[in-house]
């Protein structure tokens, strides 16, 4: 009996190490620009829904690697739903670019719809080489007014550090992409303010 005590005791002991050398998961958020609360309450906007490809609906990042390829990294992970990182970020973006406060994330009631409303489909957002990637299609609907104000698709870049970038490195390159994402979409609806003034004191 003496010797079947040693072997599992041997073998529990082998297990715990085993348990303690596993690898730790690494979480990551998308951030916004830091900037001063805005204090205005106008225009109102709506942001989402945001489409996101299938492939990146899961908690892992996932890159590209060659042909038809791709790499889960699983000890990479998001903090939130992708998707929903980017609702976040867009409309804290977009909070500052116009100074506005009245942010509403989607759906919101049909009674209370907001003046502006800016939809995303995201078509690949990826880190590969020495560059990050968004491709994506977006459309600004104005309220009460048929079609789109603005509908267009935007493909971005921003360098990685060197061939030795981080998962980290990714998270921040994709941050600074959904900024210059919400710069565009920003001078819309300026664009269609200013618009609107001008029209209303002429």
């Amino acid at each position: 009996m003496k010797p079947i005590r040693l072997f599992c005791g041997a073998v529990a002991a082998l297990l715990l190490v085993a348990c303690g050398s596993s690898p730790q998961h690494n979480f990551y958020l998308l951030s916004a620009e830091s900037r001063a609360i805005a204090s205005g309450q106008s225009p109102s906007l709506g942001i989402g829904p945001i489409e996101i490809p299938e492939y990146l609906n899961r908690n892992s990042l996932v890159y590209s690697r060659g042909s038809n390829q791709l790499h889960i990294a699983s000890f990479e992970r998001w903090a939130e739903p992708l998707a929903e990182g980017i609702q976040r970020v867009l409309g804290l973006n977009l909070s500052a670019e116009l100074g506005t406060q009245n942010i509403r994330p989607h759906p919101w009631p049909r009674t209370d719809a907001p003046a502006y409303a800016v939809q995303l489909w995201v078509l690949s957002l990826d880190a590969a080489g020495q560059e990050a990637e968004l491709v994506v299609e977006w459309r600004v609907t104005r309220r009460g007014e048929p079609g789109a104000l603005e509908q267009r698709i935007s493909r971005l870049t921003q360098p990685l550090p060197g061939l030795e970038w981080q998962a980290a490195d990714a998270a921040g390159a994709y941050s600074n992409l959904l900024q210059a994402l919400s710069r565009e979409i920003a001078a819309v609806i300026r664009d269609a303010e200013a618009a609107a003034a001008a029209a209303a004191d002429s």
